[in-house]
C-alpha cells in the first residue's frame, strides 16, 4: 500500500511540473515569438550551409550538380600541405597555402597581444582618473574609431603612410630620425606590426568597455582597506585592480585562441600590393584565390574546414588549461 501511494505521489508530482513548465511557457510565448526570427537565421545562414562543406571531399565540378560530384575522401585536405607536381611527378610541400598559414598565425598574435596590453593599460588607466570630463573625452575617443569601417580605416593607414605625402614620414624627416621616406607598405618587415598597430587603433577603445565593466564589480572597500594600510596607487593597481579583472581577462584570452586563424580579412588584403604578397597573404585570401578566382571550390571548402577544426581545438585546449588551473572557463 505504501509503495502504491508513493507512485502515485511521485506522478502527481511529476504531473504537476509539467503543468507549471507549460504554465510557463504561455507566460513567456511573447519572447518566445520574438525569438523566432533568430533562431531561423541561425538554422537558414549558419546550419544550412554546413552542407557545403561537403564539397571538401569532392572532386567538385559545378556542372554536374550538387548530388552528382566524385567522391575523393581527405584528397583536397592533403593538398593543402603537398600538392602534386604534374610538371616532374611525385608531391611538393604547398608552399602557398604554409606560408598563408605563417602570416595568419603571426598578424593574429599579434593582433592579438597588442589588443590584449593596451586595453588592459587604458582601462585601468581611465580606471584611476577621478576627473569625470577628462574619462568620459578619453574614452570617447578611443572608441570612436570602431564604428569606422576597414576600408576607411586602411584608406586612413595608407595615406599616413604614403612615401611621397604621409604623415609619419613627414615627422621622422622633420625630426632627422630618418633621411629619406620609409617605404612602410612596401617593406615586408613592416607589414604584420602595421596590421597589429591599425587594428589596435580601431578597437583598443571598444575592449577597453569590457574591462572597465568588470572593474566597476570590484568592492571598493578593497580600495579603502587598503589606502588605510598605506598602499599607494601602483600597489592597489598590483594588488587589487588586476585580480579583480583576471577572471575577464582568462575569459577574453580563451575566446582569442578560437580565433587565432581568423586574422582581420580587410585589412591585410586592402594593404596589401606587389611587394608585401609574401607577407599579406592569409588563410582567408587563399580561400577567395582558389574558390572565386580559380573555381577550386573543393581545395577553398577544405582550407576554410581547416581553418575552422583549428580554431575549435585552440579553444577547447585553452578551456582545459583554465579549468585544470582553477582559473575561470568559458565552458
Amino acid at each position: 500500500m505504501r509503495s502504491k501511494n508513493t507512485n502515485d505521489l511521485s506522478a502527481a508530482t511529476e504531473l504537476a511540473n509539467k503543468k507549471s513548465k507549460w504554465k510557463l511557457l504561455g507566460k513567456q510565448k511573447g519572447l518566445l515569438l520574438m525569438s523566432v526570427p533568430f533562431v531561423l537565421y541561425i538554422i537558414v545562414f549558419r546550419y544550412i550551409p554546413l552542407l557545403g562543406w561537403t564539397m571538401a571531399f569532392q572532386d567538385y565540378k559545378p556542372s554536374n550538380g550538387f548530388l552528382n560530384q566524385t567522391w575523393v575522401g581527405m584528397k583536397w585536405f592533403k593538398e593543402l600541405f603537398k600538392s602534386t607536381d604534374y610538371v616532374n611527378g611525385g608531391t611538393t610541400w604547398n608552399v602557398e597555402f604554409l606560408r598563408s598559414l605563417r602570416n595568419t598565425v603571426g598578424m593574429s598574435l599579434i593582433s592579438t597581444f597588442l589588443g590584449y596590453i593596451t586595453a588592459i593599460l587604458i582601462a585601468v588607466f581611465l580606471n584611476e582618473v577621478r576627473h569625470i570630463g577628462i574619462k568620459r573625452f578619453v574614452q570617447t575617443v578611443s572608441y570612436l574609431p570602431h564604428f569606422l569601417s576597414w576600408v576607411i580605416v586602411t584608406s586612413l593607414v595608407a595615406n599616413v603612410l604614403s612615401v611621397e605625402d604621409g604623415t609619419l614620414n613627414n615627422l621622422l624627416l622633420s625630426l632627422g630620425l630618418v633621411k629619406e621616406p620609409v617605404q612602410w607598405l612596401a617593406t615586408p618587415k613592416y607589414f604584420w606590426h602595421i596590421v597589429g598597430w591599425s587594428y589596435v587603433w580601431k578597437e583598443v577603445g571598444w575592449n577597453t568597455i569590457v574591462y572597465l565593466g568588470a572593474m566597476t564589480a570590484i568592492d571598493p572597500c578593497l580600495y579603502e582597506a587598503a589606502e588605510i594600510d598605506g598602499c599607494g596607487r601602483l600597489g592597489k593597481i598590483w594588488h587589487i585592480t588586476l585580480p579583480g579583472i583576471k577572471p575577464t581577462i582568462i575569459i577574453m584570452m580563451i575566446m582569442s585562441a578560437g580565433h587565432i586563424l581568423d586574422s582581420n580579412f580587410e585589412l591585410p588584403f586592402f594593404l596589401r600590393n606587389g611587394m608585401n604578397i609574401d607577407v599579406s597573404n592569409t588563410i582567408d585570401l587563399y580561400v577567395l584565390k582558389y574558390g572565386f578566382k580559380l573555381f577550386n571550390f573543393s581545395i577553398a571548402t577544405a582550407a576554410g574546414i581547416f581553418k575552422n577544426a583549428v580554431n575549435i581545438t585552440l579553444l577547447l585546449i585553452a578551456n582545459t588549461i583554465a579549468k585544470k588551473s582553477g582559473e575561470e572557463r568559458l565552458i
